[in-house]
């Protein structure tokens, strides 16, 4: 297979820059970006998802895979893939400099901020859109590849039907909104494979978590670096038309899983399912090679988000865009109040105080639209895991529309203790460092 794909490359290479030109000079420029490529099912959720097994490429689960959807800043995977590409085959070093042009400076954050004629190192470059997502990095580094960002796109396309994603089509390097740039779950992950595949040297700029450029720290926003066992990678994505989204990759027992989420409603409930199919996938082939047959789909819980995004977009490294906004239902509503059954309300009023708080450690179990669900939700685990937060002082935290239902002021090892022990009762759970 990969023979197959050297000569599909050769051929292509062959062919020079003449196809990308080609499809350089029918790109969509700036002016005409407020056309709509593809209109969008507003009736439809815009939650998509996929599980794959890394190694065989076997489809583990799958909700909307094939469904369009903008892929924001997750785009920067098929930049990367083609930086990558040339790295590997000498075009392009790590000690290269890329140079911001006017266009590329003029892009809207998150960006490093480059005056042009300024210069970074490809290496620099690439940790920028891996940790920052910086718009204005992928944007000079399209044009130091391909001479246009216009031309580089079409060569994203070109190799993305390459690589078998049949559904995506690039009019940019960045991800920031325009509506003629689709993909699906099943193509990002591809992507996400081949990447791995064809690239493993390169792998671990996915799991850096931070850098120094100039003096300057900059942290990621892949939280779940921090939090998951395992998990190295892979890009979030976020404006108001796609929602928050996250191509990730984790490790267990010598195994690899690759999943993809589309449309959260934040960036705690991307995460939260994110890591609930990746552990559930990891439990489902552990039990399958015992010989049970059973499926992901059958052992989580699915519950699409409702109601609209309303985080802003600057923390995920994209700029929102007039005109594109994501609604979840045609009539989003709040839901009613959480009933709590008798039992637990008299095993909640003879439940011992909890003792007081030593660290800084959190572990939250839920993001919810109002605070009465958010405290049913800290109150429900209290009564039924009374000692596994015995030592934790319930919170409710409101940020950007949604309620966090936390346990606070924990130890490191006391949170990992505790969501481990809830996670083992399939109750979703994430810890959080101090801030």
């Amino acid at each position: 297979m990969f023979a197959k794909l050297t000569s599909a490359r050769s051929v292509l290479a062959a062919a020079g820059l003449a196809i990308v030109t080609l499809f350089g000079a029918l790109a969509p420029t700036t002016a005409s970006a407020a056309i709509p490529y593809l209109q969008l099912n507003a009736s439809e959720p815009k939650y998509a998802a996929i599980v794959i097994d890394a190694n065989s490429g076997e489809v583990l689960y799958d909700k909307r895979a094939d469904s369009p959807r903008y892929p924001a800043s997750v785009t920067k995977l098929m930049t990367l893939y083609l930086t990558f590409e040339a790295l590997s085959e000498g075009r392009l070093k790590l000690t290269d400099r890329v140079v911001m042009s006017p266009r590329a400076a003029a892009q809207a954050p998150t960006k490093i901020g480059l005056r042009p004629g300024d210069s970074m190192s490809v290496d620099e470059a690439i940790k920028a859109m891996t940790v920052k997502s910086a718009n204005d990095v992928a944007v000079a580094t399209a044009e130091r590849l391909a001479g246009s960002e216009s031309r580089f796109a079409a060569l994203m396309t070109l190799r993305g039907q390459e690589l078998g994603m049949r559904n995506s089509r690039f009019v940019n390097a960045s991800g920031l909104p325009d509506s003629r740039q689709i993909s699906t779950a099943r193509d990002l992950a591809i992507l996400s494979r081949a990447i791995m595949r064809d690239f493993p040297q390169y792998y671990s700029y996915f799991s850096v978590r931070g850098f120094t450029f100039r003096g300057n720290y900059i942290k990621g926003h892949n939280r779940l670096l921090d939090s998951m066992e395992g998990f190295d990678g892979l890009k979030t994505g976020y404006t108001n038309a796609s929602g928050f989204n996250l191509a990730g990759s984790a490790v267990r027992d010598g195994r690899r899983l690759i999943a993809v989420v589309l449309g959260g409603p934040s960036t705690a409930w991307r995460d939260n399912n994110m890591e609930d199919l990746l552990l559930t996938g990891f439990d489902v082939m552990k039990r399958r090679a015992k010989g049970e047959r059973t499926t992901i789909a059958a052992n989580i819980y699915e519950d699409d988000p409702s109601g609209p995004i309303q985080r802003p977009s600057v923390e995920q490294g994209d700029g929102d865009q007039a005109g594109l906004k994501i609604v979840l239902t045609e009539n989003p509503h709040n839901p009613g109040p959480m009933k709590v059954s008798p039992s637990l309300r008299a095993a909640q009023a003879t439940a011992k105080p909890a003792k007081k708080a030593q660290g800084e450690w959190s572990v939250q179990v839920g993001a919810f639209k109002s605070k009465s669900l958010a405290n049913d939700q800290l109150k429900l685990v209290r009564s039924r895991f009374a000692k596994v937060v015995a030592d934790a002082e319930a919170a409710v935290e409101g940020a950007g529309g949604t309620f966090r239902a936390q346990f606070q002021g924990l130890t490191a090892d006391a949170a990992q203790s505790a969501c481990s022990a809830l996670k083992a009762k399939r109750v979703p759970c994430m810890v959080l460092s101090p801030r």
